[in-house]
């Protein structure tokens, strides 16, 4: 018997632990439907819904159907061209049963979700995802010989998943997904944060600023050079995100990885050569040896490669932050926004510290998910398949993290007045190149020399004056000493920034 949702619910509703009902009444709001992102269990389709929509069409269960609804087209149509089945497809057919994934619609991913729960157009509930599209697939092939596109459905049904285990599909389609996830949005997303680091390191490249190692006062640097810094390291692990988004690779084995259903039909055809140039014709790499599982150790490249782009991101959304603290950075207030719930004069670095938080979150399930889909129990157990239903949440919390530092870094003022003033009140960063010059003159105890004078103390230019009069070195050189200070003592900190790679 096939139940309505609604009945479904209502039964799981009754089989809830005793008071559960009640208070679910209890806690209910009024009037909110559980589709409205108010009532979202995760802010990733709730509070964040706007920012996560981009991946929307890979990441979620509609996009992994279409997915699993191509793979399945695309190998019917490869088993049709082998000359040892009995079927063929014309240009027209072969056209036809493309559109029925290209053209794959709400209302399809609706039937496939009903064939899966209810049961729909005959067939009794599969409680199982994949076995539910190719039963999806057996409808449109029906309705496209109704249309005339296809000759004979009945024929052509049996061919659907011939041989196939559900993780020939499964994995093939979660990879046809997560390639262009990465790199039609994260990718983009990524380089705009680099774009705006770019932009900064060039119009600051002259800015002197104080640099700080272990917290202290250190030798000075400018804001641009710091900013290209982190435009350099964004590039370089950027780049590794994109090596390991293009091997991804895929398995068509059957149940164990041995062909073995294949090879028990038809032992005269190469099945290795079909496989291998089914994945390639779906643009992935091929993997000849696997157990029912894919094994994912290119979904694991790939994951702590997008944590390298985190982790630069983070090592910025903390400088940035601490930047802004030191009022090095101000930041330009956004109309009608509210800092403080208490402090009307707050503008708080909310941007760097929400892209913190998301990066830190995804990196969490990154490691994770890499830890996870590398092991699977002797030949295959099912833990992973769950598990891979998550990696959109930790793309969502990438992308989210990402949009938020371009958002910080397109409202931070470097505040060079606040730079030079600090520069120079910290004159005591002259000393190494004070003994640095010393020591090219010969002088063996230049470094203990500025450190006496230095170290532990306050002290002025001045003070650095008095020790260069009483230094026995060639007045060139004295003068040489007097014309260093803070902010010009930045080496070649302006050419640097050129080093960014375009």
């Amino acid at each position: 018997m096939n139940l309505s949702t609604s009945v479904r619910h209502a039964i799981d509703t009754l089989l809830l632990a005793p008071g559960a009902v009640a208070d679910m009444t209890d806690h209910a709001i009024s009037g909110l439907s559980r589709s409205d992102p108010l009532a979202a269990v995760s802010p990733l389709d709730g509070r964040y819904a706007s920012r996560t929509a981009p991946l929307s069409p890979y990441a979620s269960e509609a996009a992994l159907m279409r997915a699993r609804s191509r793979v399945e087209v695309e190998y019917l149509i490869e088993l049709a061209a082998l000359d040892a089945t009995p079927i063929a497809l014309g240009e027209a057919a072969e056209a036809a049963l493309r559109a029925v994934y290209e053209e794959f619609s709400a209302e399809d991913a609706r039937l496939i979700k009903a064939l899966e729960v209810e049961g729909a157009e005959g067939y009794a509930a599969t409680n199982h995802d994949v076995k539910a599209v190719e039963y999806f697939l057996r409808v449109r092939l029906d309705g496209l010989e109704e249309s005339g596109a296809v000759a004979d459905a009945e024929t052509l049904s049996p061919w659907i998943h011939f041989g196939l285990t559900s993780e020939d599909v499964n994995n093939l389609a979660h990879r046809l997904l997560l390639e262009p996830a990465v790199s039609e949005v994260l990718v983009p997303a990524v380089r705009e944060v680099r774009d705006a680091l770019v932009d900064l390191a060039q119009e600051h490249r002259e800015t002197p600023m104080l640099a700080r190692t272990h917290g202290q006062p250190a030798t000075p640097t400018t804001f641009g050079k710091e900013m290209a810094v982190y435009a350099s390291r964004l590039g370089r692990a950027l780049g590794r995100v994109v090596v390991a988004n293009g091997d991804l690779s895929g398995k068509l084995a059957g149940a164990s990885g041995t062909y073995a259903a294949h090879d028990a039909a038809y032992p005269d055809v190469d099945w290795r050569s079909f496989s291998r140039s089914f994945v390639h014709g779906l643009e992935l790499e091929y993997t000849p040896l696997a157990t029912q599982v894919n094994p994912c150790d290119d979904l694991a490249a790939l994951f702590d490669a997008l944590r390298g782009v985190n982790n630069v991101l983070l090592d910025l959304d903390l400088d940035a932050w601490l930047y802004v603290s030191d009022r090095y950075l101000g930041q330009r207030a956004v109309e009608g926004e509210t800092g403080s719930s208490t402090m009307p004069h707050k503008v708080n670095p909310i941007d760097f510290e929400n892209s913190e938080g998301n990066l830190s979150k995804a990196n969490a399930d990154l490691t994770f998910l890499a830890d996870y889909v590398t092991s699977s129990r002797l030949q295959r157990d099912l833990s992973d398949s769950t598990v891979k239903r998550n990696v959109g949440a930790a793309l969502a919390h990438c992308l989210i993290g990402y949009g938020k530092a371009e958002s910080g870094l397109a409202k931070v003022v470097p505040n060079e007045a606040v730079m030079r003033e600090e520069l120079a009140a910290t004159p005591e960063v002259i000393g190494e190149a004070v003994q640095t010059i010393l020591r090219r003159e010969g002088d063996t105890d230049a470094y203990e020399r500025v450190k006496e004078l230095t170290r532990g103390r306050s002290v002025t230019l001045e003070d650095f004056r008095e020790l260069f009069g009483d230094l026995d070195v060639d007045e060139d050189v004295r003068e040489e000493l007097r014309a260093l200070t803070p902010a010009g003592y930045v080496g070649v900190a302006d050419d640097l920034v050129d080093e960014v790679d375009e």
